[in-house]
């Protein structure tokens, strides 16, 4: 069992950055895969970025070389920062963990990008 807490959502304008956070109850090490994903209203739920346990990493085309996905194993956390934030990327931001099987989501952070 894996309980995530995403953190770091808000309101910035075009242009400006944030940085996400996602706290899990355990170890992160041995978590086969973490993810951000991301909802906007009326939308379907997409894959944004992904690292593995071995520190491969995927990237959604609409934010490659703006966000960056990264770990800090020591913390049990995976961080999203974002850069250069568009309009279109305001949307319910998730973190998810795969597991051993199991899949665990947070309950979400808002991000609103606006002027």
């Amino acid at each position: 069992q894996v309980q995530l807490v995403e953190s770091g959502g808000g309101l910035v304008q075009p242009g400006g950055s944030l940085r996400l956070s996602c706290a899990a109850s355990r170890s992160i090490f041995s978590i086969d895969a973490m993810g951000w994903y991301r909802q906007a209203p009326g939308k379907q739920r997409e894959l944004v970025a992904r690292i593995t346990r071995f520190d491969s990493i995927y990237y959604a085309d609409s934010i490659k070389g703006r966000f960056t996905i990264s770990k800090d194993n020591t913390k049990n956390t995976v961080y999203l920062q974002m850069n250069s934030l568009k309009p279109e990327d305001t949307a319910l931001y998730y973190c998810k963990a795969d597991a051993s099987l199991n899949t665990y989501w947070g309950q979400g952070t808002q991000v609103t990008v606006s002027s």
